[in-house]
């Protein structure tokens, strides 16, 4: 069995959430300013991503998991950031 069309658009719709937040960890890291960063918006997508990587576990769904893995590997970078970096 191949991929599917429905497999094609789910990586390229997991491409397109993966690098939603690249531009934000590159800002972070470049200018090391985290001040408008909100901890709790980053513990609600911390936990966002973690249990839609647990579902794609759970289901087998391969895009779902690639996204996900990458998306949360990005959100640990930013918070690892905004404690290394906490300018109030």
């Amino acid at each position: 069995m191949g991929i599917s069309v429905a497999d094609y658009v789910g990586y390229a719709g997991g491409f397109v959430s993966a690098i939603t937040f690249l531009p934000q960890v590159i800002k972070l890291w470049k200018t090391k300013s985290v001040k408008d960063l909100s901890s709790l918006t980053l513990f609600f997508l911390f936990l966002n991503v973690s249990l839609w990587l647990i579902y794609g576990i759970l289901v087998n769904a391969m895009p779902i998991m690639l996204t996900n893995g990458i998306v949360l590997s990005m959100i640990i970078i930013m918070i690892y950031f905004k404690i290394r970096y906490n300018n109030k």
